[in-house]
C-alpha cells in the first residue's frame, strides 16, 4: 500500500533528518521476531546514513532500533 504523497513529503529520517524515499523491502530483510514489511522508507541523506525503515500495514515504523542497516 503506497503512502500518501503529502505524508512522504513531511517525513524525515529520525537519525540524520534527511528526506526519505519509498521502495520495496528487499527479500529476506525481516529479522527474527519482527514482522515482515512489504515496503520500506530509505534515507536519502548525503552523509551515508542509508537506514531503511519498515512500513508495516501501511504504517511507517520510524524507529532507529527497527531500521535495516545498509549492507
Amino acid at each position: 500500500m503506497p503512502l500518501e504523497a503529502g505524508l512522504l513529503e513531511i517525513l524525515a529520517c529520525p537519525a540524520c533528518h534527511a528526506p526519505l524515499r519509498e521502495q520495496p523491502a528487499p527479500a529476506g530483510a525481516a529479522e527474527a521476531g519482527k514482522p515482515a514489511a512489504d515496503e520500506e522508507l530509505v534515507c536519502t541523506g548525503d552523509a551515508g546514513c542509508g537506514l531503511g525503515y519498515p512500513v508495516r500495514d501501511g504504517i511507517p515504523v520510524l524507529l532507529v532500533d527497527e531500521a535495516r542497516r545498509p549492507a
